[in-house]
């Protein structure tokens, strides 16, 4: 009993200091009086005004499921002047009947950040020091292989909804609002020689997001993406250019440019990945990953 009550004392302590923190800092910033719309209003929810991964550009599909199942780790590391950012990520991939249909969940696990006042403000952020952690959104990914090794190209349709459940919107780190994109890729493989094998690939899809604009309360883009693959069984090459495109104007095309490298191991696999940010993507980003496989 004495335990439940000092927990509700720190609670209701961290409460009344959290209610009465001084933000005239942040309201003289935005122009913000009495009567006015509260502060969510003045977050834009666009890629180009929130944290990294917050809308990224999805991971590009190539057509084709694996026949492994997955559980990958990665490290990422996000270069941008005002807002470096790094974070753990985790993905989980599971192929079922006779590798047709496959579930795939992932997510960020944990972010760090530090954004400059000139990043900050860009943003309408409350957060006044500018740094702190972070976690972020879940996905849950429906894939379904619709063709396969046949004279149509190998096609593979992708169904993903996006969870709001990252935090520190206050921070203008993550939407704080659901979402859902649903693509299809599709992928060639061609035998060169030296057992090396050239596959390239391309998709287009749609993605539609909420806003927090009482006028237009979802954003909605196409997607888009293209690159090749070259590979010989141990090691795979890869690049790629994709995005989104929505519509209201508001830094909410990103594109970016991959490149990746990606080594076999006896049993698992490792993956090294750069994402250059091209459009409404600030960001210069490398990917650690290792992926543990099994059948």
């Amino acid at each position: 009993m004495k335990k439940i009550y000092l927990l509700f004392i720190l609670v209701l302590t961290s409460w009344s200091a959290y209610s009465q923190t001084d933000w005239s800092w942040w309201n003289e910033t935005h122009g913000w009086e009495s009567g006015m719309p509260g502060w969510r209003s003045f977050i834009t929810i666009s890629p180009g005004y929130l944290g990294p991964n917050a809308l990224p550009v999805a991971q590009v599909k190539k057509g084709l499921l694996s026949d492994q199942k997955e559980v990958e780790i990665s490290s990422n590391f996000h270069f941008r002047k005002g807002d470096p950012t790094q974070n753990i990520s985790g993905r989980f991939f599971y192929p079922f009947a006779e590798n047709k249909i496959a579930i795939e969940i992932y997510g960020v696990m944990l972010e760090h950040y530090e954004m400059s006042p000139e990043v900050r403000d860009e943003r309408a952020a409350r957060d006044k020091d500018g740094r702190g952690l972070a976690v972020g959104d879940l996905y849950f990914s429906t894939q379904i292989q619709l063709w396969k090794n046949r004279k149509f190209p190998n096609t593979l349709l992708r169904m993903t909804g996006k969870t709001a459940s990252g935090g520190r919107i206050d921070a203008a780190r993550y939407a704080d609002s659901p979402g859902y994109f649903f693509d299809l890729s599709f992928s060639k493989e061609y035998q060169c020689k030296f057992d090396w094998s050239f596959m390239p690939f391309t998709s287009f899809g749609f993605y539609s997001w909420q806003t927090n604009d009482d006028e237009n309360l979802q954003n909605d883009a196409y997607m888009y993406s293209a690159g090749f693959d070259l590979g010989n069984g141990k090691w795979n090459f890869s690049n790629s250019l994709a995005g989104y495109s929505g519509y209201k104007v508001e830094r909410d095309k990103p594109m970016v440019y991959n490149v990746e490298i990606k080594r076999k191991l006896v049993e698992d696999a490792i993956r090294v990945q750069f994402t250059y940010g091209i459009r409404d993507w600030d960001y210069k980003t490398i990917t650690f990953a290792y992926i543990w496989q099994w059948d």
